[in-house]
């Protein structure tokens, strides 16, 4: 991006910003009262490579025209997404206090209104990948060089709508189109395998028409080797299954239904605080 203050950060600088995105992410969640820490705790480590070392972004000039575009389509993980934004410059990290607090431009579901780099607004699932599907193919019209990424919870697999917008990607071989999941295996009130099972998940989108990758989504090697791979893809779109832990970092959130709406408050939010502080030191 000519004349832009963007940069790839490196590997360590991806972990050392993940440690920081859960972090915030407790004191958001505990302070406003909010809800969906696991799901946030479960995409810190793919937000902090996304922004610290693939993204081309500009925290000083948001709507570049050349910007890659993320779409986080799992909006109620909007806290992680705040956090990410403001560890990579988009706002100041003490404007995350005000999350969820009454009056915030820092709503529950991810909003773009008044927050610089945040591209959609989102929360009632299965739409975000239709609208990063148009972008995509509005981009290959006008010949852009950007692309679009979109992060979904495995849950939101379950919509209809998502697998249209799959089967039109991979019609139009929209190769500037990354498709993330967060594959957790927990939604909303059950397991996913339990809910609707989506295995097997990978053939699905391979007979949809996609290159498809999958990951450990906490190791920070894994998903910089997967990106990197999908970026050299060519003529059909890419799904990155990420492998993850739901609550991943907090030893009692960790793979439990209960993290999705609970919020960490009292001797919980010392512990989880505890436990972050004690991982970030490793």
């Amino acid at each position: 991006m000519a004349g832009s203050n963007w940069q790839r950060g490196k590997p360590q600088d991806t972990v050392d910003m993940a440690h920081r995105i859960r972090r915030h992410v407790v004191e958001m969640t505990s302070a406003g009262k909010s809800s969906h820490v696991g799901s946030c705790l479960s995409i810190a480590d793919i937000c902090a490579v996304l922004y610290g070392a693939v993204l081309n972004v500009d925290p000083e000039n948001p709507t570049h025209p050349d910007r890659d575009r993320l779409i986080l389509s799992k909006g109620h993980a909007g806290a992680a997404i705040y956090a990410s934004l403001a560890e990579r410059g988009f706002m100041p990290r003490q404007m995350l206090r005000q999350h969820y607090q009454n009056g915030s431009i820092l709503s529950g579901h991810v909003s773009h209104k008044g927050v610089p780099g945040v591209e959609l607004s989102t929360g009632s699932l299965g739409h975000g990948l239709g609208v990063g599907v148009g972008l995509a193919k509005a981009a290959k019209v006008r010949d852009a060089s950007h692309r679009v990424f979109v992060l979904l919870s495995d849950g939101e697999c379950d919509e209809g709508s998502n697998w249209e917008a799959i089967l039109f990607a991979g019609h139009h071989r929209l190769d500037n189109l990354v498709a993330i999941i967060d594959y957790n295996k927990i939604q909303s009130l059950a397991p996913v395998k339990e809910t609707l099972d989506l295995e097997p998940f990978a053939d699905k989108w391979r007979a949809f028409g996609w290159a498809t990758i999958e990951a450990d989504g906490h190791d920070h090697d894994a998903l910089t080797a997967a990106f990197a791979e999908a970026d050299g893809i060519e003529h059909k779109p890419t799904v990155v299954i990420c492998h993850t832990t739901k609550g991943n970092g907090v030893s009692f959130m960790e793979n439990t239904v209960l993290w999705h709406y609970r919020t960490p408050q009292g001797e919980e939010f010392d512990n989880a605080i505890c436990e972050l502080t004690e991982l970030a030191a490793k």
